[in-house]
């Protein structure tokens, strides 16, 4: 995983490789939307700077990994991208923010965008503004905690019941430990170095199972 030092501090830092390893995406296929969708598309309509640097450098911030996260979920719930688009400029211009995808009250019934207001009424994110009154669904967001005013704050890349965290306020966002500031990539490297967990797990005063959650992030391939 490399760092670059352009964003601010607390933003998180990922290159296009740091990406693509966190959503275990192609990287050809990260810089393709980074590229045509972000930098180009919403970065025009929102009067907004996604990403900066060239080739491997480039570059993005935590929001913008996580709005990354949201797309290839719709996506994979069959959501056409034009449909993503459409909606992430209606929200984006409703909620005042170039990152509305890395906000809670995003929801999807699989066939259509919604997002929710603050009284409970959920909104069909298309440029009708059709009222949708049903019951809320539940986030399909599973791998990302909140904060207090509903903004994406942490990312658990294998889930919220794994060790790993992502926190853009440490190790300028890339993986550690749960309530540490270990990096998981350091214990993976002295595991893959060909020290035992039990040694491993004593050295940094860890349990086990974190050092095990540790190793599998580099190892296995997220579900």
């Amino acid at each position: 995983m490399t760092t670059q030092t352009h964003q601010s501090l607390g933003e998180g830092i990922y290159t296009i490789p740091d990406v693509a390893f966190l959503l275990k995406l192609p990287q050809a296929k990260v810089r393709r939307w980074m590229t045509e969708f972000w930098d180009t598309q919403l970065g025009e309509k929102h009067q907004h700077q996604y990403s900066w640097g060239e080739g491997r450098e480039k570059a993005t911030n935590f929001h913008t990994l996580i709005e990354f996260y949201v797309f290839y979920q719709l996506r994979e719930l069959n959501v056409s991208t034009k449909k993503i688009l459409i909606a992430h400029e209606d929200m984006a211009n409703q909620m005042h923010t170039p990152y509305p995808f890395a906000h809670a009250e995003l929801l999807t019934d699989g066939k259509s965008i919604l997002f929710e207001l603050s009284d409970g009424v959920v909104i069909k994110a298309d440029r009708t503004q059709q009222i949708a009154f049903k019951e809320i669904i539940e986030n399909f967001c599973k791998k990302i905690a909140f904060s207090s005013d509903k903004v994406a704050e942490k990312f658990y890349p294998m889930g919220l019941d794994n060790h790993i965290i992502v926190d853009p306020r440490h190790q300028f966002g890339q993986p550690i430990i749960s309530n540490t500031n270990i990096l998981a990539e350091t214990v993976y490297n002295l595991y893959d170095a060909g020290e035992d967990i039990d040694f491993i797990a004593r050295l940094y005063k860890l349990s086990e199972s974190e050092v095990e959650d540790a190793i599998a992030l580099f190892t296995k391939t997220a579900a």
